[in-house]
């Protein structure tokens, strides 16, 4: 097997909000664009302390969490984060890991975006196609 890394769009989830609302406008939107390691054995979406910051996200709990290495880490988890992929997007807490040097993209946000990863071409992939579905009108 082999990596996959995928560019993908970070939003405070907030700032969208006040931002669809016109609290705020869309340069005032925190976000940052970045490649993102596709990890299927982590769960959610991991950063380091440093990208919360850049993102304004607030810590709003904490867990426990186990690692590939078996080491154990009490971790902070932020306020709610959008995560973009081309077309789709998804809203999630991520898991604030000290010292991570790169995002990783988990099961929750790949599954909740209909996301599967193409091993031999080395992406993401739809697992019902390409094109996102809204079946919201």
């Amino acid at each position: 097997m082999g990596t996959v890394y995928e560019p993908i769009t970070l939003k405070n989830a907030g700032d969208t909000i006040k931002c669809r609302d016109g609290y705020i406008t869309e340069t005032q939107v925190h976000e940052i664009s970045l490649m993102a390691l596709v990890d299927t054995g982590a769960g959610t979406l991991v950063i380091n302390e440093e990208l919360r910051q850049q993102l304004g996200l607030a810590v709003r709990g904490f867990r426990r969490a186990a690692f590939a290495n078996e080491a154990k880490e009490i971790c902070a988890l932020t306020d709610p984060v959008e995560v973009h992929w081309k077309d789709r997007f998804m809203t999630c807490q991520a898991l604030v890991v000290s010292g991570a040097k790169e995002v990783l993209l988990g099961a929750i946000p790949l599954e909740d975006m209909d996301l599967m990863v193409d091993m031999v071409n080395r992406k993401l992939t739809g697992v019902h196609g390409d094109e996102a579905v809204s079946l919201v009108k």
